[in-house]
């Protein structure tokens, strides 16, 4: 059963972990995927290939969604290259870890721009064309991080707990017009950016999880599939976390 066949879906950030499992399952499961890179155009090239085996219509776009003027054109084209969008799942992030102490100033704005901004920039120009369709669907990418906060992540923190604010805030103005707003958290999930660590940190990691393991993406993806699916259509402005009981 295909669940989200014939709907058109913006994934950000997608050339790899999270988001890249994300826009498969998605495809697989008969969405057409606009995708977003940024740095790593090979990979995003190379998904966009991969991609196509699914049958639908998939597009990557080399966007900076931080950035105001990049985030509207980046609607724009999707809507004149798909012909609407109906799921837009905010996925792009960063980290610039350190303690506050020893924090600059460029790495907390950074992170509050490309995690934060960014879901603003592209939730203002896609709601445009959701409140038109009077349907539509966003999935913003927070963290445990931003619900329980984490030494040397400060400014990785505030910007996860900014986007619960913010999606909660848009649940409640978009409602009315049949948009949904949720947010998922991912508690230590493995991808590239977790494969470098020392084993006996993730160990120790692991050891303080319910379930006593690291998530994959997979769990994360089918949990965005189904809140961008009909069977979660009435469900609005809520945190899910996929964190193995961490929370």
């Amino acid at each position: 059963m295909k669940l989200l066949e014939g709907k058109t879906a913006l994934i950000t950030g997608a050339s790899k972990g999270i988001g890249r499992k994300i826009a498969e399952k998605f495809a697989e499961h008969g969405a057409n995927v606009a995708f977003t890179y940024l740095s790593s155009v090979e990979k995003g090239l190379a998904l966009e290939q991969e991609l196509q085996s699914f049958g639908t219509k998939v597009k990557g776009y080399r966007s900076d969604a931080s950035k105001f003027d990049e985030a509207e054109k980046l609607i724009n084209d999707i809507v004149a290259d798909f012909g609407t969008l109906n799921i837009v799942v905010n996925n792009a992030g960063i980290t610039r870890d350190g303690l506050l102490i020893r924090m600059t100033e460029e790495q907390f704005d950074d992170v509050i721009e490309v995690n934060l901004k960014s879901i603003f920039n592209v939730t203002k120009a896609a709601s445009k064309i959701m409140m038109k369709n009077r349907a539509g669907v966003f999935i913003n990418m927070s963290s445990v991080v931003g619900v329980r906060g984490n030494a040397g992540q400060a400014n990785y923190a505030a910007s996860k707990a900014g986007i619960i604010g913010f999606s909660k805030s848009v649940a409640k103005e978009l409602g009315s017009r049949n948009i949904r707003t949720n947010v998922v958290a991912p508690g230590f999930i493995k991808t590239e950016m977790t494969d470098v660590l020392d084993p006996k940190v993730v160990e120790g990691w692991e050891k303080d999880i319910p379930l006593r393991r690291g998530g994959e993406t997979d769990d994360v993806a089918n949990c965005c599939v189904f809140l961008a699916s009909d069977m979660a259509s009435y469900i609005t402005g809520q945190v899910i976390p996929v964190d193995g009981g961490m929370l």
